[in-house]
Formats: C-alpha cells, structure tokens, sequence
C-alpha cells in the first residue's frame, strides 16, 4: 500500500510541472487505503504561498470526507513536509505521514526539525521517511537544474547579477 501511494504521489507531482511549480505530490488514503485525494504543489498556478501539495491535498481530503480531521488516513507525499505543513498534518489529525525524500534545508519530520514527533504534541502521526527517495530526488534536482540552465541562459553576456559592495570595491 506504501509503494503505490508513493508511486500515485509521483504521477501527481510529475502532473504539476505543467503550471512550473516545483514538483511536490501528495495524496490522501482514506481508512481503507483508497486514495480520496490527491494534489501537486499549486503555489505558482493559485498564487498562494500556502499551497503546498499536502496542504491542498488535506483540504481536498476534509472536503471528500465532511470533516477537517483526518484520523485513519495516511498522507504520502514526495518530499518531507516543511513546518507549515508539519503542523498542519498533526492539526488534521493524520494518523500516517509517508514521504519520499528528506529535505536536508527546510524539513520538518526528522530531518532539521521533527514537529511531527514532538512529544509537545497533542496528535504525534507515525512517519515513515524515504520511500521512493531517489524517484522523488531526481525528480526535484532535475526540475531545479533545468530553472538553473534556462535562468543562466537568458543573462545577457558580460551582466552581473548580482554584487555586494565592501570596502569600495566588488565581491
């Protein structure tokens, strides 16, 4: 069951790099482990800072099931969750956190910091990290150096991007 969540939470990413988000998928498995919802990372498609895919997923989820708690569902989702979306898993009530590929810079389920497994907490859901994790790396370093290459070469020659001026001369 935790392999095709992974595997339909990398279809659904792969389907959001047509609105150029970063391609993060999540999707929502109700109780009995069928998928109830799903949803890419839909920052730049809404404008919105806060869609992320678990937030929009879990949003998704509570519209399908009547309710904002999400106790017995799994949310699996290709890359681990930032704080934002740390806490708001704990909030929904998920009782199982699946993810692919740690984050290294911004995690918040083990990596830099481990809100799911706070013993603060009044909801602590069962993580499991990794799964899938090459998958859903590449998935991410491929779409970061093609924004990279296509940002290197729309700089005309010879232009500075950007500089620091210290002690009357350039950095």
């Amino acid at each position: 069951m935790i392999d095709l969540a992974m595997s339909a939470a990398l279809a659904v990413a792969r389907d959001g790099l047509e609105h150029g988000d970063v391609p993060v998928g999540a999707v929502v498995l109700g109780p009995t482990g069928q998928i109830i919802a799903s949803a890419p990372n839909e920052r730049e498609r809404l404008h919105d800072p806060s869609a992320h895919a678990e937030i929009v997923a879990m949003r998704r989820a509570g519209a399908a099931l009547g309710t904002w708690q999400l106790a017995g569902c799994t949310l699996a989702v290709t890359l681990e969750p930032c704080v934002m979306c740390a806490g708001a898993i704990v909030l929904a009530r998920v009782a199982r956190l699946v993810f692919g590929a740690w984050d290294p810079k911004a995690g918040a389920a083990g990596s830099v910091w481990d809100v799911m497994r706070d013993r603060r907490q009044n909801h602590r859901p069962e993580v499991i990290g990794g799964i899938r994790a090459d998958e859903a790396s590449a998935l991410l370093e491929r779409f970061f150096a093609q924004r990279r290459d296509a940002v290197a070469s729309a700089e005309p020659p010879g232009e500075v991007r950007s500089a620091t001026v210290r002690d009357g001369g350039l950095r």
